[in-house]
């Protein structure tokens, strides 16, 4: 036999051997242990069962002998008579610049069996039809539409004296707080574009204003575009639509992102808003869902998969629960460095360190961990477990172990078990510090490493423990600022929206610091339920923009907060001065 031959007679043999789907594999285990007689075993290993599942598999054959492993291949109706019958009027349709959506309306008022959009799009692409280009709106037919609002234009602004309503009269809450900030003053700084219709300031007002009212996307926009209060409180004759919102933060440079947030930073922290020393540093994968992007895959949490989408960092203040800082100009090769461009940023703005720096395993190296030691700067962080670790863990004896307890926790593991010791790492100077931390509801013990060698475990415990309230603070930036809403391939975009996020969240912590009655720590769903989600009746005068809200059960609470009290006038809308009342 000649060696072609051979080779040829192997691979016909895989066919029965290697079967491809799951029917002939199971066809060819049962004959051979039925015909060829072979162990149970060794069929079950050579065609990939375990030896249960192919024992289950015998007994259903056993039982059901008649089964039809080689079954005529099904064959569907070779015709569509509905199909075929309205042929030739989609295509004659097609032929007068219909749409398959205007052509499926003018079918279903011709007949009653009318044929779906995708049945058109199939007949239109079996006839050779290209795809029909974008129309003018005298080119399609006649119909109702939607009524188009007018374009935004600063210098088409309407300020005399009328009254209307509006559903978002609680945005004129947050104008005492924007008119002691000098946003076009920042946004020229930092760079940020603007036009004569559209400056800077309304641009990034129009933007921050659909993050503080409680809409899903930018993208839905278009329902509100009718709103006069949305405008008013923009500085624009009417809110601009999605295709500029868009355009727009496709024109910020990369550079003027990092620019105005030190430059916000500063200026809402002259307004009051207090700073702690203590901080918890995380990522957080923003998953995009289209196609051709060039983006790296990151491990998704809330999904437990890895996806592509923009690694973003963030870093919250502990004592005030609030963002401040963020980047989502992340590849995996820069990300471990990241931590320390946090701590430039802050030194900048504050002139000093941060004292204590809280994050998980993957955030950073032991190399930076020396460097953080080296700066003098506290953390607390997981080292991750490896076999060799757990087994050496398993191998100490009960006497080393000691008991400490956990207060202020509602939790049922008060108690963990703890080995307190110094170790050497790889990269790192001198010793560091290790808590390996067991019965904690977990089935391996917990690494704990750190610089501080003073304080006591459970302090060092109950600290790291807190700082899984970042995946809280995340979550109400998913949940009310829509920070997963990404429309987009392009990073800037997603840049834009972060530092919108920042902003919006310290203009909620400034007002629930105001107000007070827990609501400083209060999440921004849960004040802008309560206190900022009110219709209101504007009134504008000569001098004065008087907003009237209806009467509410938390009104007291800002009455009580002052706002009432105060009358700022406002630059952007003519220097008149804005007055709240409550009903």
């Amino acid at each position: 036999m000649s060696e072609d031959m051979a080779n040829w007679l192997t691979t016909a043999a895989s066919f029965f051997l290697e079967p491809s789907n799951s029917t002939h594999r199971q066809y060819e285990a049962l004959r051979a242990y039925f015909v060829d007689r072979l162990p149970s075993k060794e069929v079950a290993r050579r065609f990939g069962y375990t030896t249960g599942s192919f024992r289950v598999l015998c007994h259903q054959f056993r039982h059901s002998t008649d089964r039809q492993f080689f079954l005529a291949p099904h064959r569907g109706p070779q015709q569509a008579p509905k199909k075929d019958r309205r042929r030739q009027r989609v295509i004659d349709l097609r032929k007068q610049n219909l749409s398959i959506y205007d052509i499926r309306e003018i079918l279903q008022r011709e007949h009653e069996d009318t044929l779906s959009t995708a049945t058109i799009a199939q007949i239109l692409h079996e006839e050779g039809f290209a795809r029909l280009p974008r129309r003018h709106d005298d080119e399609r037919p006649e119909a109702t539409r939607p009524t188009a609002a007018d374009v935004a234009d600063v210098r088409q602004i309407d300020l005399e004296p009328r009254e209307f309503h509006t559903r978002y009269g609680g945005l004129f809450l947050f104008v005492p707080y924007l008119v002691q900030i000098p946003l076009e003053a920042l946004l020229e700084q930092a760079g940020w574009p603007g036009s004569q219709m559209v400056p800077a300031a309304c641009a990034v007002r129009s933007l921050l204003a659909l993050k503080l009212i409680d809409g899903k996307r930018h993208s839905h926009v278009m329902s509100h575009v009718f709103d006069q209060g949305l405008a008013l409180f923009a500085g624009l004759n009417v809110i601009p639509k999605r295709a500029f919102l868009t355009e727009y933060s496709s024109r910020v440079k990369p550079a003027s992102y990092p620019e105005l947030m030190s430059r916000w930073f500063d200026a809402v922290n002259e307004l009051g808003l207090k700073r702690g020393q203590s901080f918890d540093l995380d990522f957080h994968t923003i998953p995009f869902h289209g196609e051709d992007a060039l983006l790296q895959k990151h491990y998704v949490s809330k999904r437990s998969r890895r996806q592509k989408g923009i690694l973003a960092f963030l870093a919250r203040d502990a004592g005030e629960d609030l963002f401040c800082y963020a980047n989502a100009e992340l590849r995996k090769e820069n990300q471990a460095d990241e931590i320390l461009r946090f701590i430039e940023f802050w030194q900048e703005r504050t002139g000093h360190l941060p004292q204590e720096l809280v994050f998980d395993s993957k955030l950073t190296t032991y190399a930076n961990l020396d460097k953080l030691n080296g700066m003098g700067i506290s953390f607390i962080t997981l080292r991750r477990r490896s076999r060799k670790m757990l087994d050496e863990v398993r191998r100490q004896p009960p006497s080393v172990w000691r008991r400490v307890e956990l207060k202020n926790i509602a939790r049922a593991y008060r108690n963990p078990r703890i080995i307190d010791q110094k170790i050497e790492l790889k990269d790192y100077a001198g010793q560091i510090r290790q808590l390996v931390i067991a019965d904690l509801g977990h089935e391996d013990p917990t690494f704990l490493l750190t610089n501080q060698m003073r304080p006591q475990p459970a302090t060092l415990i109950q600290r790291y423990a807190y700082r899984m309230i970042i995946e809280n603070g995340i979550a109400d930036g998913v949940d009310f600022f829509h920070m997963d809403a990404l429309s987009s391939a392009v990073p800037m975009k997603v840049n834009v929206d972060l530092q919108l996020t920042l902003m919006a969240q310290s203009l909620y912590r400034l007002f629930g610091h105001q107000i007070g009655n827990g609501y400083a720590e209060a999440k921004a769903r849960h004040i802008y339920r309560d206190l900022i989600g009110a219709v209101g009746d504007v009134s504008l005068t000569e001098d004065e923009i008087a907003v009237r809200f209806q009467k509410r059960a938390h009104n007291p609470l800002l009455l009580a907060a002052g706002f009432a009290e105060k009358h700022p006038e406002v630059p952007w809308l003519g220097g008149r001065r804005l007055r709240l009342t409550f009903g």
